[in-house]
């Protein structure tokens, strides 16, 4: 499911060109990274705290899913900047993260079912069903801002990345919070839909030219 989700982010506007090469990185060394990073944080604030709120939770975990998309940002800033190829990175480094993370659940299943087979069946079932839903939708949400953020630097685009990363730190504070069946499908409806309005905006969302470009012009504009 993360894989379908991820080929469908990357397909779904011809501008996004963003080459395959690159989704395998930010897939592979996104949900590595993430986790690694995630896990470490969240063990010493545990240890430190003595309990870890669900709050603390989503905002290590959306943090350190940006780190990939961040790297990145540097490495893809001279050839493109926009936020459309920022939203398809961020979704497969949520991907990546979310499946090394259902792998560990599964794992976790396994042993308390003493092996039981068909609870680790089910908890991959389920969490992979999910997953576009989470960690996919709120990564591609806030590495877009980002990249959007880089596109056109100001202070309005700074607000709406940080306004973005606290939505997604709401929307995967409330995931981790509720059990209920409706309350995910809510929860996902939201993520899904925030993700795929952003994918259409971002079909006319025009970077700020290059200071080569601008120097064209202004040459051209002189002669």
């Amino acid at each position: 499911m993360p894989a379908t989700f991820l080929t469908f982010a990357a397909g779904r506007s011809g501008r996004w060109q963003v080459p395959a090469w690159i989704l395998a990185v930010a897939a592979f060394f996104g949900g590595v990274v993430g986790v690694v990073v995630a896990g470490q944080l969240e063990y010493d604030t545990l240890r430190d705290l003595g309990a870890l709120p669900m709050l603390f939770v989503a905002v290590i975990e959306e943090c350190a899913k940006l780190i990939v998309p961040a790297a990145l940002l540097f490495v893809l800033w001279r050839r493109r900047r926009e936020p459309s190829d920022g939203l398809v990175i961020g979704v497969a480094c949520g991907a990546g993260f979310a499946a090394l993370e259902t792998m560990g659940y599964a794992f976790t299943a396994l042993l308390a079912s003493r092996g039981d087979i068909g609870a680790v069946e089910e908890t991959l079932f389920v969490r992979g069903l999910l997953a576009p839903a989470g960690h996919t939708a709120w990564t591609g949400l806030t590495a877009g801002a980002l990249y959007a953020l880089a596109a056109r630097p100001s202070g309005r685009r700074v607000w709406i990345f940080l306004g973005t990363l606290a939505g997604a730190i709401v929307l995967h504070t409330l995931w981790d919070s509720i059990g209920a069946i409706l309350g995910y499908v809510v929860l996902g409806a939201v993520s899904v839909g925030w993700l795929l309005l952003q994918m259409r905006h971002y079909r006319t969302f025009t970077p700020a030219p290059s200071r080569g470009a601008q120097r064209s012009s202004h040459a051209v504009g002189a002669a």
